[in-house]
């Protein structure tokens, strides 16, 4: 553990109310910084290679066990620049956003957005958050994007903040194994249009049922909009395929996290079948 670093006991230490301040969105957009609480979400972090400026972790107990074999890595991520911090449980309470803090959290930095992968190829489709304001929702829909195969992620004006602490929780960490970026939407999908991509979004308008439409090939945008209003009236005029979930049961909609789930797993399955079908 070649950046071991002396254990920091004072909650007045500037580094440590650096961190502190990280809970704010403001300042995490400043320094371009946030916080990972937990064991699962810091070793996912490791795992994916994610530039980690420092892991602290409680003095007494030591690295975690599931930590262990990074920190004796060099630099712990293998960069050579993650220091490893033994802290008070003071500090641990200070900088956690739960009741009940785990014994470790990292900063981590942010990454450029990477546009290349909105318009990369033939992977799964682009999944577009137009004003989803629930970090629970947010969360959820990037871990089943990343579980499904989905190409990238857009978050819109208005949707919850990818790094704030419940929106990381309910992502279990697959932030770090899919493209997400944020963007206006009434620039990028007028982009989007002119380079080939087919727009779908859900209403209960709709008569056009996903299972009907071809969700595979290159430039499959999937448009998901507010939990109550549903996408903005600018969003809605761009959709050029308006489609419905079926429902054969006593429920008016779907969760827009649930109806996210269900598309991206269709997607997936027609993606599938059609690969296995061309390689028979």
């Amino acid at each position: 553990m070649r950046n071991l670093e002396p254990a920091l006991t004072s909650a007045q230490n500037p580094r440590v109310k650096a961190w502190v301040k990280l809970s704010e969105r403001k300042y995490r957009n400043q320094e371009g910084r946030f916080k990972l609480e937990g064991v699962h979400l810091v070793k996912e972090a490791l795992e994916a290679g994610w530039p980690l400026e420092a892991v602290a972790f409680d003095e007494g107990l030591g690295v975690p066990d599931e930590l262990a074999p990074y920190a004796e890595r060099e630099g712990g991520s293998g960069n050579g620049e993650t220091d490893w911090i033994p802290v008070s449980p003071d500090i641990i309470a200070k900088c956690s956003e739960t009741e009940t803090p785990q014994p470790v959290f990292a900063i981590a930095l942010k990454r450029p957005a990477d546009d290349a992968a909105l318009f990369g190829g033939d992977g799964g489709p682009v999944v577009v958050l137009d004003g989803v304001q629930d970090p629970g929702n947010v969360g959820t829909i990037v871990r089943s994007a990343a579980a499904s195969g989905a190409a990238a992620i857009v978050l819109g004006k208005g949707t919850a903040d990818l790094f704030n602490a419940k929106t990381l929780r309910a992502t279990m960490g697959t932030l770090f194994r899919v493209p997400i970026v944020e963007a206006d939407l009434a620039e990028l999908l007028p982009e989007a249009k002119r380079r080939g991509a087919k727009l779908f979004g859900t209403s209960l308008q709709a008569h056009l049922s996903i299972y009907e439409c071809d969700l595979t090939g290159d430039g499959i945008w999937l448009l998901f909009g507010n939990e109550g209003g549903g996408l903005s009236p600018e969003v809605e005029a761009l959709v050029e395929r308006p489609v419905i979930i079926p429902m054969s049961g006593q429920a008016e909609s779907l969760n827009v996290a649930m109806a996210a789930t269900v598309l991206l797993f269709e997607a997936q399955r027609q993606r599938l079948g059609k690969l296995e079908a061309e390689i028979m």
